[in-house]
């Protein structure tokens, strides 16, 4: 099959071999200005080092498009160098693999991060075709991207935080988003809602917020003189899911939990199959040391932090909102470790529907499965 990703610089024609679509072909591509994505499957950002160059590549060579993940990148190796000097070098790292083999690469980078404005200015250095901001309001984003054409998508929980980052671009940067991702409460990772809020069950259902979000884009739209593409993320988890949001209206959805049950992505053997293990009674909701409820793997690290404050110091100052006085564990050093399968030394954050994965597939195999479920769906 012949797809073609449509950027500044030109167009760039990928074969790719790997999306088999014999059967259906009604889903639609998700186009971003003058970026189309063939499959309309953006995969999550998720740090520390969870999604690297190795993952986002073989998403975007199966059609949908990868994403980095920012936070925490260049700490598996000891360096001399300073944090926000490895952290920005480790990010353009892993954005050449994937620009090197001619693929559309995308960034997360979170808005709570101390070299916020270092690592976006990174990205636009490196030729990111599109960077995702979420972790707070990315209301300064424009500001730091300057002139580059990479596509800026803020991350919202709910249809008043889009209008608030549309309003605010337009007034301060006479700019729009060039499309919306919406993160339900059903994500894993740092989420944007109240804590309680989440344990009673009183928030809104990402399709309500996809409702609100899709007016907002609507409206802003018209004054863009272009369509801003609304993206569903938080507990998509099947091609039914896809096809469901796609109805509603949302140009794409965004998946994060079952791309780490896949060959490719980047963390050790142990933290896939805790995945491949885990039931319903394995996920904890969390206040992490940023500030945010956090959806994670109940390991025993979990149940001591709780507990008791962990002896430890700050290496890194990496996140705004972290006090690391008061806090009771570094949470760069959690994820890192269970990045490298030490999970009694840290946690994996998760998705809700993390207890639904039962096998670690390909990316390939995961894509097509997701298309050929979702096809005879799309209205």
């Amino acid at each position: 099959m012949k797809c073609f990703f449509v950027n500044g610089t030109g167009v760039a024609m990928q074969m790719l071999a790997t999306v088999e679509r014999k059967v259906y072909m009604k889903i639609p591509s998700l186009i971003i200005g003058d970026l189309t994505i063939p499959v309309p499957i953006i995969q999550g950002g998720m740090g520390v080092s969870v999604s690297k160059a190795s993952l986002a590549s073989a998403v975007s060579r199966a059609g949908g498009l990868g994403v980095i993940a920012s936070v925490g990148l260049g700490e598996e190796i000891a360096s001399s160098v300073h944090y926000e000097d490895r952290s920005c070098n480790a990010l353009k790292s892993e954005i050449k693999k994937v620009k090197d083999q001619g693929l559309p690469v995308g960034v997360n980078v979170m808005v709570a991060l101390t070299n916020y404005g270092d690592l976006v200015t990174a990205c636009a250095e490196a030729g990111v075709d599109v960077l995702i901001s979420g972790a707070g309001l990315p209301l300064r984003l424009p500001e730091y991207a300057g002139n580059s054409p990479m596509k800026l998508v803020p991350i919202v929980s709910s249809g008043r935080a889009a209008e608030i980052v549309c309003r605010s671009w337009d007034k301060k940067y006479s700019r729009y988003p060039d499309a919306i991702v919406v993160e339900g409460p059903l994500a894993g990772g740092h989420l944007g809602f109240k804590f309680d809020e989440l344990v009673d069950g009183t928030v809104s259902s990402l399709e309500t917020i996809v409702e609100e979000t899709l007016v907002v884009a609507e409206r802003y739209g018209r004054l863009a003189g272009r369509k801003i593409p609304v993206v569903a993320a938080g507990g998509v988890f099947t091609g039914a899911d896809i096809a469901r949001f796609l109805n509603m209206g949302a140009s794409g959805v965004q998946m994060g939990t079952r791309f780490v049950a896949t060959h490719e992505c980047d963390v050790s053997d142990e933290y896939k199959q805790a995945f491949v293990d885990a039931s319903i009674d394995d996920i904890a909701l969390i206040l992490s040391p940023v500030g945010l409820p956090a959806r994670v793997l109940k390991t025993q690290f979990v149940r001591r932090s709780l507990g008791e404050k962990q002896d430890f110091a700050c290496h890194y100052k990496c996140l705004i909102t972290c006090d690391a006085d008061r806090a009771n564990y570094c949470i760069a050093d959690a994820l890192l470790n269970s990045y490298r399968g030490q999970l009694d030394q840290g946690f994996p954050m998760c998705g809700h529907n993390v207890y639904r994965v039962n096998s670690i597939v390909s990316v390939a195999e995961l894509m097509n499965e997701l298309i050929v479920e979702a096809e005879p769906l799309i209205n």
